[in-house]
């Protein structure tokens, strides 16, 4: 695939300025509303701003577009917004609204916030109070009021999931180091919701939701959210903290974007997104020093890392292997590079990103506590799946 000359007018022009989160949770008893103002106030206050001081709003949530952004215009006493916007999951189509209304002049200071209510909704809340599973492949049938027919959620991963591992004659424990990867890491974060050891044996072991996909291999059900504060490298100078740019951003699908209707895995909205991300980007795959591939399902991240450039097509597993620390049960590229270092979706819990971006935030402003990168300064995010929503962000610090 040949892409036009990528402009990239926005580079490096717009930072991350604060971050805020409500705790993520399997048992929460809150409404929705309540987890975005924690998090909206939390990330205003860490960028030292008021009210008085955020002009936009871009918010959105995994229902729909979530808790409507002039609600929470209101409940914070925004006095002045001269943008606002609903956003649907992934993370990257709020970043990306955020950034093009500060960029352009919409909006100077921009909250994005996300949320994430399925455990408080049904179906999870009455399977959770039956005793039954959680439910994370109650939507995964293919048979919604919607969308009576084809391969959505869980069942289209799956299938493509079976696809990968037939064309390319590899194995579950492939998928496997996704999730061990992650598990290893949620053990240094507090926020994570899944922090107890996960080994291969224990992998292959777990719950079987749809061939080849376990219980390991799809995200975990929270409520929460995230709030970040989006403004111009100008005014993020002026800031306390340490400012994280926002180098890149890109948007991919193709002409055929959804799971039953694609043709294979060798040209899908995410080879968009990738090439047009590091086309955009003056960094390449290996100036990097964090990466977080997206793991809402583990097959989504060794088809990421194989479509950047880390490795050839079915070669994802042995790029794990390659750069396993048995000492430490994860991923470091070269001894050095993290991935998902949080624990991601699969271990964290499934925020459709925003957790990945509020990790990149902490490490790029050395935040990170236990779980820091020495000397971080550049961060590749690929927030989305493989057809309709893959997104790709760079960030770095200043």
């Amino acid at each position: 695939m040949n892409l036009l000359p990528q402009r990239n007018p926005i580079k490096d022009r717009v930072a991350i300025v604060g971050v805020g989160r409500s705790a993520y949770s399997r048992n929460r008893n809150t409404s929705e509303l309540t987890t975005v103002l924690q998090a909206a106030t939390a990330a205003i206050r860490d960028a030292g701003l008021t009210a008085a001081d955020i002009d936009g709003v871009v918010g959105g949530g995994l229902h729909t577009n979530g808790i409507d952004t002039s609600v929470v215009a209101s409940a914070l006493g925004l006095p002045a917004v001269t943008f606002w916007t609903g956003a649907r999951p992934p993370i990257g189509n709020h970043i990306t609204a955020a950034v093009n209304a500060v960029w352009s002049g919409t909006a100077n200071t921009v909250l994005v916030y996300h949320s994430m209510y399925r455990l408080g909704r049904e179906p999870f809340r009455a399977r959770a109070a039956a005793g039954l599973p959680d439910g994370r492949a109650i939507l995964g049938d293919g048979h919604t009021e919607s969308e009576p027919y084809g391969l959505f959620g869980p069942t289209g991963y799956a299938s493509w999931a079976a696809r990968y591992l037939e064309t390319f004659d590899r194995s579950r424990q492939d998928l496997g180091l996704v999730a061990l990867n992650g598990r290893a890491g949620a053990a240094r974060n507090p926020n994570a919701v899944m922090r107890d050891p996960l080994g291969m044996d224990d992998y292959l072991a777990g719950r079987m939701i749809r061939e080849p996909l376990c219980l390991f291999d799809m995200d975990v059900p929270v409520d929460g959210a995230d709030a970040f504060v989006v403004t111009t490298a100008e005014r993020a100078a002026d800031l306390a903290d340490r400012p994280v740019l926002v180098h890149a951003l890109s948007m991919g699908l193709t002409s055929h974007p959804e799971e039953h209707l694609v043709a294979g895995l060798d040209h899908t909205g995410q080879t968009v997104a990738s090439q047009a991300l590091l086309a955009r980007s003056e960094l390449s795959i290996n100036d990097f020093d964090i990466l977080f591939p997206y793991d809402g399902f583990s097959i989504i991240t060794l088809h990421c890392l194989e479509q950047y450039g880390f490795c050839k097509p079915g070669e994802g597993g042995d790029f794990l292997r390659e750069h396993w620390d048995e000492r430490e049960n994860r991923v470091l590229i070269d001894g050095r590079v993290p991935i998902n270092p949080h624990g991601g979706s699969l271990s964290e819990g499934g925020s459709q990103g925003a957790g990945h971006v509020h990790e990149a935030v902490l490490q790029l402003r050395h935040d990170a506590g236990d779980r820091q990168v020495s000397d971080a300064r550049s961060a590749l995010l690929s927030p989305g799946g493989l057809f309709f929503n893959a997104q790709g962000i760079v960030l770095r610090a200043d």
